[in-house]
This record gives C-alpha cells, structure tokens and sequence, in this order.
C-alpha cells in the first residue's frame, strides 16, 4: 500500500508560514529541523489528523518565489475536512482568514473557499 506522506508548499518565509498554519487554521508542527545550510525541514498537519501534512519549503531562487500563492494556477488546490465547519470557519476568520464567499451546501457537504496567507486557495469542507 502507498500513502501520500507530504505535500511541499512554497512559502516566502517560515516562521510566518509556521505562524499561519498553527495559529490561523489550527495545525500542529510536527517537525522543524535546521538542516544547516539556510534551510529547513518544517512540516505542519491539521491536529490530531492522519492524513499528509504539508512541507513548508521557503523559495530559493525567483522561479520559486514567482510561484508563491500560485502554486496551483488560481484554482482550489488544498482540501481541509472539519466536524464543525460553523465553529472552525468562526475561529479561522476571528484569526484574520479570508474567506472568498459565504458557506453553501452541495451535495458533498458544506463549503467555502478561503485563501492561506500566499493566496493559494482552500476549501473549508464539512463532508455531507
């Protein structure tokens, strides 16, 4: 059997990005290692999910920066499941999230679009 493990996010920075994802949307730092030479290896997951967390790795070169906040060209490319989608969609936008419409409900369950710090789109979903 194989499993996505990470998915690598290109951030400009991070410990805003580490800052963001634990403090805004409530995920836990699983790992932050130096590994020497500038970098890090700095991964963070919803709490107490286990599913794959997400490989902060900061821009190196401006290809890499250009792609910050674009990494999946404008369209919803990140997918967070919640039990309680009234309260987290609340506690997110009393942390400064933007979300990019009202909640509404399809036949998967309930749904709103957000933007993470960079831009990148999400969907805030509570599974029907």
């Amino acid at each position: 059997m194989s499993l996505i493990a990470l998915v690598t996010l290109v951030v400009r920075d991070y410990d805003e990005a580490v800052s963001f994802y634990t403090d805004a949307l409530g995920f836990e730092r699983v790992e932050d290692t130096d590994r020497g030479d500038g970098s890090r290896w700095g991964v963070v997951r919803p709490r107490g999910g286990a599913g794959p967390g997400l490989l902060l790795a900061r821009a190196k070169d401006e290809a890499q920066r250009a792609a910050v906040g674009a990494q999946t060209g404008g369209r919803v490319g990140f997918f967070l499941h919640t039990d309680d989608f009234a309260g987290d969609r609340e506690r997110m936008r009393a942390a400064g999230v933007r979300f990019l419409e009202e909640p509404r409900r399809e036949a998967y369950g309930t749904v709103a679009v957000f933007e993470d710090l960079y831009g990148n789109r999400w969907d805030l979903l509570q599974p029907a």
